[in-house]
């Protein structure tokens, strides 16, 4: 792209997290979440920007898992599916309805820019203590017969009073992308990319094979780790809340806007941000901050982003 004077604009490369809120649960609700998504998205494309794009999706992972293993019980020809093919099939169709909904999109405003859905595999450290200490629950809650059949199978399960028994998995760091190359060339053609989705399908490696894990990654670490290896500038990560806060539910409670590398990582040592919630994203925006000079990473609220990219709202870390 060139400006009125034919001096060529070099496009600023971004990473955007897309949480929950960006894709609904059910596929009704995904449907209409991603007519609101790809509106986010376009107004990137029209701001200059190389977008990638990855997204959370236990909801519709955790459904999927479900709906196969209920299956495989109902006929006797049919086995439950692992965790890995769960997480490949939701990676599919959530890209499907956002790279339809972020083409039409573009479309209605004069863009034409191909967008597509990679079937993205994350390898994983099978030495990771994430594998002793398994953390995400997920699935329909069992009786005391089915947990038991479960565990003779090696799977953790965890009981939830009044409830029932779910099983839970472990959620490693992820180590490296195997389809990164192709994600570099889409991106280095102008297009968009929908990649790494819920955290991508973890694999461990031996010798060339890969072999799927019964696990999940965390979708924030695998957006700073996509960041990170195809050289992005930048790493937004939208959420439920427009700006970070720290000492919540305290008389000090603060609102962060612009924050540097080392208050960051203050903070995480401090405690304010909660395992599970905030403190992968800020996990993920130290480890792709502190590999370059000049990126930075942006955390807002889905409804916030064209302001936050302004300056006006919005946490921003440099």
């Amino acid at each position: 792209m060139t400006d009125r004077k034919g001096v060529e604009i070099m496009k600023k490369r971004v990473v955007v997290a897309l949480g929950h809120r960006a894709l609904g649960t059910t596929l009704p609700e995904q449907k209409v979440a991603v007519s609101r998504t790809a509106k986010v998205i376009a107004d990137l494309v029209e701001s200059n920007y190389q977008v990638a794009i990855t997204h959370s999706n236990a909801p519709q992972v955790g459904m999927i898992h479900t709906a196969m293993n209920e299956f495989g019980k109902a006929h006797q020809d049919y086995t439950p599916a692992p965790m890995s093919v769960c997480s490949a099939m939701s990676q599919g169709y959530i890209g499907y309805d956002l790279q339809n909904g972020i083409r039409e999109e573009l479309l209605d405003r004069g863009i034409y820019r191909t967008v597509s859905t990679i079937l993205t595999q994350v390898i994983v450290d099978p030495y990771d203590e994430a594998f002793y200490m398994p953390t995400k629950i997920l699935g329909r809650y069992m009786n005391v017969e089915e947990a038991n059949e479960e565990r003779k199978k090696g799977n953790y399960i965890v009981e939830e009073p009044g409830k029932g028994y779910r099983r839970i998995v472990s959620a490693p760091n992820p180590v490296s992308i195997v389809e990164i190359d192709a994600i570099r060339a889409l991106l280095d053609a102008d297009q968009i990319v929908v990649a790494c989705g819920g955290g991508g399908i973890p694999v461990l490696e031996q010798n060339h094979r890969l072999r799927g894990a019964s696990a999940v990654i965390e979708k924030d670490l695998a957006a700073g780790k996509m960041a990170e290896e195809i050289d992005a500038d930048e790493l937004i990560i939208l959420t439920s809340v427009e700006k970070v806060k720290i000492n919540m539910g305290r008389p000090e409670e603060e609102e962060l806007s612009e924050i540097h590398l080392e208050q960051a990582k203050q903070y995480m040592e401090e405690g304010h941000f909660g395992e599970y919630n905030m403190l992968p994203k800020f996990l993920a925006s130290v480890s792709f901050i502190e590999k370059r000079e000049g990126r930075s990473a942006l955390i807002t609220s889905f409804d916030k982003l064209k302001d936050a990219l302004k300056g006006r709202t919005g946490t921003r870390i440099k």
